[in-house]
């Protein structure tokens, strides 16, 4: 499989999790909570870091919420939760930092929107004081710019520098460079005001495919800056899942990407941890990175009219990730495995012994049984009304004896 180049780039050091060059392509997320509850913050940062949210962004838009912000940190490392925690700014950020050093102190990293602070208008101070935070702390800093929030007075001056033109540009063109511009010329300050070159990760939100790719390409061709990416109000359940695919997964491959998030809107009550297993899935399928074995499954046609396939691969896909906390500190190297669960004779046998373990269940008429692969060849051949339980039992031996050490391996071997 063709080798993917990531992108060279300063290696910002966030907490305990390195982001850039050759560190791998982080997954976050960002609470939905009242940080100001600290409780429930405290509940949903710990489900989020165990579903494999590597940073976790929080909202600190008000004096609750940056006074609780201590109180989270100590909260989780209380529980054993070092997940480093962001700080989202907008508007009076630069108060509450100076306000609640405590605040400034227990964050990993600032989130700052240039266009929700003073860049661009008659100064910087508002930006500066943030800035001159950071560099009290030691804290490294995103700054992160949407195209909902664009600096105005940026856009409109390059908007009035297009329209001189003998050929202007198409507004949508003036738009990404305005984007680009602001990131850029945003750090470029920050870095004036004391920060170092390494302590800068940038982003350009938008909420479009086809907006995102452009914009990301235009940065990467214009910074060694590490870059977050995400698409910006990406939508709920396919419509968010889908387009974020298809924009982060275009830049990845071209080694664009060095952080991402998937800024699913989950439905009402619904789960948020949903957004970062796309994620994980998104950098697993592209083979970047592995979080959790992977479950081959066929679609099922009129050869397996039964559900009894389709109930299994649930199954063993929900088996597998219940039991992937335990496993992924026993047995290292676990999340490479590849299962397949196929629904008849067709492709059973054939996909079966490409994976690490295989089983071809009995399609409507075929004789029922199903054989089991391991490694690609026939181990067992399972009949009955306990096939999951077997198949199951199969499997956590196979993990003990292939991904176990090496001393525990022989003594399950010999046993």
């Amino acid at each position: 499989m063709p080798e993917i180049h990531r992108r060279k780039t300063v290696t910002v050091k966030v907490g305990n999790v390195h982001v850039g060059s050759d560190a791998p392509v982080v997954v976050q997320s960002m609470t939905n909570t009242d940080t100001a509850d600290v409780a429930s913050t405290i509940e949903q940062v710990a489900a989020l870091a165990a579903a494999g949210s590597e940073m976790v962004r929080v909202t600190v838009n008000n004096d609750e919420a940056a006074q609780a912000v201590p109180h989270i940190v100590e909260g989780l490392a209380k529980r054993g939760v070092n997940v480093p925690i962001i700080g989202d700014f907008h508007y009076n950020g630069h108060l509450l930092l100076k306000k609640y050093p405590e605040c400034a102190r227990a964050l990993a990293k600032y989130r700052i929107n240039p266009g929700n602070v003073s860049v661009g208008r008659k100064n910087d101070d508002n930006f500066r004081a943030m800035i001159e935070v950071a560099v009290e702390n030691q804290k490294p800093v995103r700054i992160g710019v949407n195209w909902g929030s664009l600096d105005q007075a940026l856009l409109t001056r390059l908007m009035d520098e297009n329209s001189k033109l003998a050929e202007p540009r198409d507004a949508r063109d003036v738009m990404m460079e305005a984007m680009c511009r602001s990131a850029l010329d945003s750090a470029a300050a920050a870095e004036r005001y004391g920060l170092r070159h390494d302590q800068v990760i940038i982003s350009g939100k938008v909420s479009g495919v086809r907006d995102l790719i452009d914009v990301y390409e235009m940065l990467a061709a214009r910074c060694d800056y590490p870059l977050h990416l995400g698409l910006t109000e990406a939508g709920m359940g396919m419509k968010g899942i889908v387009a974020s695919t298809a924009g982060l997964s275009t830049l990845l491959l071209k080694g664009i990407g060095d952080t991402i998030r998937v800024s699913l809107t989950p439905k009402p009550g619904g789960d948020r941890t949903e957004e970062v297993l796309t994620g994980q899935q998104i950098l697993q399928s592209l083979n970047i990175r592995s979080f959790t074995p992977q479950v081959t499954a066929c679609p099922g046609c009129g050869r397996t009219t039964s559900t009894f396939f389709q109930e299994l691969a649930q199954q063993i896909q929900n088996y597998l990730r219940d039991s992937m906390p335990a496993w992924r500190a026993q047995y290292p190297g676990v999340e490479e495995m590849k299962l397949a669960v196929m629904g008849c004779v067709v492709n059973g046998p054939g996909e079966s012994k490409h994976a690490n373990i295989g089983i071809s269940l009995p399609g409507t008429f075929e004789e029922p049984k199903a054989p089991v692969y391991v490694d690609g060849r026939l181990m067992t051949t399972l009949r009955g009304d306990t096939i999951v339980a077997d198949f199951k039992k199969i499997l956590d031996e196979y993990v003990k004896t292939h991904y176990g050490s090496t001393e525990k391996a022989k003594e399950l071997v010999g046993a």
